[in-house]
């Protein structure tokens, strides 16, 4: 499964747990606040002012490298 822009930030930390390092790379350390359990990735981001598109690309290399 592919990350998107789409899915929950909750969503994506409780599949895949090894994303957590990647969030705070980002900025985004709010994984436990109430927001990360409504807000997509793409609304997250743009809250942070953060590229959704590198974000994507991080969280999905994140999510491959641990399945090799």
């Amino acid at each position: 499964m592919t990350i998107t822009k789409d899915m929950s930030i909750i969503q994506i930390v409780e599949k895949y747990p090894q994303t957590i390092e990647v969030f705070r790379k980002f900025g985004m350390g709010c994984l436990g606040c109430s927001a990360a359990r409504f807000e997509n990735l793409e609304q997250g981001a743009s809250a942070h002012g953060i590229d959704i598109h590198a974000i994507v690309a991080d969280l999905n290399k994140a999510v491959s490298s641990e399945s090799h």
